[in-house]
């Protein structure tokens, strides 16, 4: 099980993508145990969610986080202060091993998300907010073609 002392706020630890979940959701092989991991302070219009349909731009976000993270793509987690959340997934930043790319940020400046600062995770919080402002007010991603 991952806890507090295994892997610590900001520590970086490698893993392998095992399959995209959706836009804001990975699963993910650390230590050779596998993770859901959900993306903090982002979230993407729904695609898989139990009792909500589809959203508008959900297929758009899930299928960026599947062509950019696909399965084997090599990957850097890093916690911030709370590591589940209340559906037992690992939060974290995630980013692309061989090139940096950063999917939370990334999810945002192309429209594909919002801003969800959710104490105590928010180290990004005012820098996601940002993003997410200047997609909406440039009509990136979602925000050309649907309402929220």
């Amino acid at each position: 099980m991952f806890t507090r002392t295994s892997i610590g706020a900001g520590e970086r630890v490698i893993g392998t993508v095992v399959a995209p979940i959706d836009g804001d959701t990975l699963t993910v092989r650390l230590h050779g145990r596998r993770y859901d991991i959900r993306l903090i302070g982002v979230d993407t219009p729904e695609t898989k969610h139990p009792t909500k349909p589809v959203e508008c731009g959900g297929p758009e976000a899930a299928s960026f986080t599947a062509t950019q993270f696909p399965r084997g793509t090599k990957v850097e987690i890093v916690r911030d202060i709370e590591a589940r959340d209340r559906f037992g997934r690992l939060l974290a930043y995630v980013f692309r091993h061989n090139d940096g790319l950063f999917l939370n940020k990334e999810l945002l400046e192309q429209g594909l998300a919002v801003a969800y600062p959710f104490e105590p995770n928010t180290l990004y919080s005012i820098e996601f907010a940002a993003l997410a402002f200047t997609a909406q007010r440039n009509g990136v991603g979602m925000w050309a073609v649907c309402r929220r």
